[in-house]
């Protein structure tokens, strides 16, 4: 067993690793701009939305009061005739990413940790590197990856989107098991 404090080395570097191929795979390489569509009319559905001073928060329409409501020929109808959308609405203003690059930083440390705590359960100091990257790197593809899936099983987001971000998380494991196993405790 591997005391969780011995591997701060490499669940802090395994963070930096994740978080700068995170921003290679969103702001250099193409393939993450067609994660959404531009809404036609933009302009206008922005303006007539505007009106209704919407809070941040997270959105569906049409919406029921209750489970009885969704069987309402009523709400079957409004249901049918469409738009349905579930929408998360933002705070007006500034588009800085400061706060949400601070959050992603943290999340990828906190499946540092986890990786760590499974992998230092599973696998005694010395352990060799293939064994090590894959107990860290499993379950940072878990963490990563598969929470994803349930946004196309429930939400209906494009299952295209959520493989994309797959892959991403594929690779995140891949540096996050590297780096245990390169820094694993001799």
């Amino acid at each position: 067993m591997v005391p969780l404090m011995s591997l701060m080395l490499p669940i802090i570097l395994s963070a930096v690793f994740v978080f700068v191929a995170s921003a290679i795979m969103h702001m250099v390489l193409p393939y993450h701009q067609s994660d959404y569509r531009k809404v036609p009319g933009q302009d206008d559905v922005q303006e007539a939305l505007r009106k209704f001073n919407i809070p941040p928060g997270d959105y569906m329409l049409p919406r029921p009061d209750s489970m009885k409501d969704m069987r309402e020929p009523a709400y079957k109808e409004k249901f049918a005739k469409g738009p349905v959308l579930m929408m998360t609405v933002f705070p007006p203003g500034d588009m800085g990413m400061g706060r949400q690059l601070v959050q992603w930083f943290f999340y990828c440390v906190l499946i540092g940790v986890f990786a760590g705590y499974v992998t230092g359960r599973a696998l005694p100091a010395g352990a060799d590197y293939l064994s090590v990257h894959r107990f860290a790197g499993v379950t940072a593809f878990c963490a990563y990856a598969l929470g994803q899936w349930q946004d196309s099983i429930w939400y209906r987001r494009s299952w295209g989107t959520t493989m994309k971000y797959t892959i991403d998380s594929l690779i995140f494991a891949g540096l996050t098991g590297g780096t245990f196993g390169w820094l694993w405790p001799k």
